[in-house]
């Protein structure tokens, strides 16, 4: 059994949004030579999230992202936790909502995703951010 692991950096440089990092993963896993496996990856943040989601029509994106703005609205008064802002808490609950971390088998040098999913950063904080996302591959 091996394993690898990489750090990767991934700037929401537009703020709140899904930011597809698909292809830097793939070519990670390729660049390996573990063919087959299990892939972590890990995001090392409270205001951001993963997701596996359609990569192909992006107002799959934007009703997700109308769906989280009506069901966590920033600057709610329930919120007591608002030290850097109105999207302070919500981008915290967004994040409990959603997923930090993601297992994706490895076949074939290459991450098993579906024709239409893509591997996003999703960002929950209106200001761009850069993010650390750790990459974890273990197999042979």
């Amino acid at each position: 059994m091996r394993q690898a692991h990489q750090q990767l950096t991934v700037s929401s440089s537009q703020g709140r949004g899904l930011y597809e990092f698909t292809h830097e993963l793939r070519d990670w896993v390729s660049s390996t030579g573990i063919q087959a496996g299990l892939l972590t990856v890990f995001v090392q943040h409270t205001s951001a999230s993963l997701l596996i989601q359609e990569n192909a029509d992006p107002t799959v994106q934007a009703d997700l992202e109308r769906f989280l703005a009506r069901l966590v609205p920033d600057g709610d008064p329930i919120f007591q936790h608002r030290q850097e802002g109105k999207d302070d808490m919500s981008a915290h609950a967004r994040t409990a909502l959603t997923q930090i971390h993601l297992a994706i088998p490895v076949v074939g040098g290459a991450p098993m995703l579906g024709a239409w999913q893509g591997v996003f950063l999703y960002e929950h904080r209106y200001e761009s951010q850069s993010r650390r996302v750790i990459l974890h591959l273990l197999g042979e």
